[in-house]
Formats: C-alpha cells, sequence, structure tokens
C-alpha cells in the first residue's frame, strides 16, 4: 500500500510545528543562560541590539549615516539654528533645557542610554503649519514628523551639564524617544514646516 497525499502532508505539518516548537524551546533556554551567566547579549533589546556604555556619554559610539559627513565647524556661538523662521541660539536653549533619559538604538546593532539636556519641541513650535514639520541638518539629511508626535520630540544640547560632543550632533540635535537613531537628526540647523505628510517619506532614509 502507499502513503496517501493527506497523510503526507500531515505528517509534514506535525513535522514543521515539532522543529519549529524545539526551535523555540532552544531560542528561550539559551536566552536565559546566556542572561543568567551575564554573557554578552543578556543586555540585547527587542531590536537585537546590544547596550553600550550607558550613562557614559564619552564612550558612546559616534556614527554617521551612510554618506553623510560630520561638519568641519560646529561652533555653538554661531550655530545657524532657525525654528518656523525664528533664529534660536544654542544659549537659549541651554537654559531652557532639562533632563531627559532616552535610549538611542543604532541601526548598527547597539543602544546606549543617556540622560541628555534637553527642550521639547511641544515648547518651541507653537505653529501649526502644512502637514508635518522637517528637521534638517546641516548635512542636508532630514526627517518629517507628524504635529501629533512633538511632545516626544526634543532637541538636545547637552549630558549632565556638558556640551554635546561633535559626533553625537553637537552643538544640537534631536532626540526620539522609543524610535531607531536614523530619526535622530544630528546637527541641526533648521525646523520649519512641509506640505508633505510625514508617512510619505520612505521608512528608511535612502542617503
Amino acid at each position: 500500500m502507499t502513503a496517501r497525499a493527506a497523510d503526507l502532508d500531515r505528517r509534514t505539518l506535525i513535522g514543521g510545528g515539532l522543529a519549529l516548537g524545539g526551535a523555540s524551546v532552544l531560542y528561550v533556554a539559551q536566552e536565559g543562560v546566556t542572561r543568567l551567566a551575564g554573557l554578552p547579549g543578556g543586555e540585547r533589546r527587542f531590536t537585537g541590539s546590544h547596550e553600550v556604555a550607558s550613562y557614559d556619554p564619552a564612550e558612546m559610539p559616534t556614527v554617521i549615516w551612510l554618506d553623510d559627513t560630520r561638519p568641519t565647524d560646529t561652533e555653538a556661538g554661531t550655530w545657524p539654528l532657525v525654528i518656523y523662521g525664528r533664529q534660536t541660539s544654542i544659549a537659549s536653549l541651554r537654559r531652557q533645557a532639562r533632563p531627559v533619559v532616552a535610549s538611542l538604538d543604532c541601526t548598527g546593532g547597539w543602544w546606549s542610554a543617556q540622560s541628555r539636556d534637553a527642550v521639547s519641541l511641544y515648547e518651541l513650535v507653537t505653529a501649526r503649519e502644512g502637514r508635518s514639520l522637517r528637521v534638517r541638518s546641516e548635512t542636508g539629511y532630514d526627517r518629517l514628523f507628524s504635529y501629533d508626535d512633538l511632545e516626544g520630540l526634543y532637541l538636545a544640547v547637552g549630558y549632565n551639564g556638558e556640551p554635546l560632543r561633535s559626533g553625537h550632533g553637537a552643538p544640537v540635535r534631536l532626540i526620539v524617544p522609543g524610535r531607531r537613531g536614523f530619526w535622530w537628526v544630528k546637527w541641526v540647523t533648521s525646523i520649519e514646516a512641509d506640505e508633505r505628510p510625514a508617512w510619505l517619506q520612505p521608512p528608511l532614509p535612502l542617503t
């Protein structure tokens, strides 16, 4: 007698389910051992990133998105920051800043929690022009945000009373708690209204 096709399909399905279940059990067991033993990976986030230099900004990595280039002049006193047509000084932001704890989760595979001195964009952007707001870097890099996001967007000018480092976006960068690192625009020079809805941009910047 030959096995019926339905029996073979049933056996294949059951075998696949058992293999998947076994792999899941093995993964959970491995994760448990890793965390209990304190091995690298025990501090891994849901994104798969590993913790690096939390609350130690001097040791936090500096990375740049794709073909971006770090500006050569990041002098705070002459930085050209314009928010909805209004020239804004870094000194004024420092006076308004308060500690904001957030974790930068880099697509390069690491994350780092830091307490930054920052000001909420909800306090700085009073207009609701256009369909979104555009945060632009000195490098030309930019990201669009919905006005509904305002309360979760901050301009950071330092950490623990010290100015930001150049590689971390000095003198002013955007921090966006809960979003990956490419949303955290460095070297911000302008925040302005845009007629494009935020959802129209690529989910990942192309350059």
